[in-house]
């Protein structure tokens, strides 16, 4: 049919306002910062809420590390890191963190050097937030972007730093991938915790540990938790579950269906009917 789908060519907060206040507008999605779900939660309307997320995995020291460290790249790589649910920043305990970076960058990872960081920070993030030039752009065009040239079979750049880090807090979209190292299990899941800010969007983990996993599943409380797989197995590649790309983590409904956007109703019939 005609206008199945439309789109406003130069949407502003006003057009945005309109649209929620339309009569013939029964149901909102709405995805993006928490202003907009804010709004759209304000609206007086049925409301689906995809928030943002910042998905942290952590590595403990029972995992099949040559298996995570594949697994990291595959979910963080896939469409260029655009993907909200992707590996957006690795906590990967101590004892172990060496020997993934090794395998990381037999998997196609390039280790950024501190120069070349320094660069990347000027480029990927602005004062308005991320350049979005660079987001959903691949390893070897990032690269370039800061007149670096890496071999074409390069897939993902990573580095190490604290959580802090501008390119670890700050939800990317791109294959930039950095690593904080954790003293312990606890201490990972504390960091972890920190990274996701509270979105409770998706989160993954490696681990052969399954009390490991409970604590962590129980603390970082998110709509999607992958444990030893890529980050897409939560969309049915290699998984569980259904593909789908709005993940409502605000409002609760999750990995969204087609029954999500339908409207539920009950008839009821009494009497000679009845057949109780």
């Amino acid at each position: 049919p005609a206008n199945i789908a439309t789109s406003v060519l130069k949407p502003t907060m006003d057009s945005s306002k309109t649209m929620l206040a339309h009569k013939k507008i029964p149901l909102i999605v709405a995805t993006g910062g928490p202003g907009v779900v804010t709004t759209v939660l304000s609206s007086g309307k049925r409301g689906i809420g995809a928030g943002a997320g910042n998905p942290p995995v952590i590595v403990d020291e029972t995992a099949d590390i040559p298996k995570a460290a594949r697994d990291i790249v595959n979910g963080c790589t896939f469409d260029n890191n655009l993907p909200c649910i992707a590996e957006k920043e690795v906590v990967a305990v101590e004892s172990i963190a060496d020997e993934l970076i090794y395998h990381m960058v037999e998997n196609g990872c390039y280790i950024a050097s501190q120069a070349e960081l320094e660069k990347l920070i000027a480029t990927v993030l602005t004062p308005k937030g991320l350049n979005r030039k660079c987001v959903g752009r691949d390893a070897k065009t990032l690269m370039s972007m800061i007149g670096v040239e890496v071999p074409s079979n390069i897939r993902c750049i990573i580095f190490e730093g604290e959580k802090e880090h501008p390119l670890i807090a700050e939800e990317l979209m791109m294959p930039i991938l950095g690593i904080v190292r954790a003293k312990d299990i606890d201490d990972a899941i504390e960091k972890a915790v920190w990274l996701e800010h509270g979105n409770r969007h998706s989160a993954h983990m490696h681990s052969k540990n399954v009390e490991n996993i409970t604590k962590f599943g129980k603390a970082i409380d998110t709509a999607i938790f992958v444990k030893n797989a890529p980050s897409y197995a939560a969309l049915g590649f290699g998984g569980e579950g259904y593909c789908t790309f709005t993940i409502a983590s605000r409002t609760g409904e999750g990995l969204t269906s087609a029954s999500t956007f339908t409207k539920r109703r009950q008839c009821t019939m009494a009497d000679s009917l009845c057949v109780r």
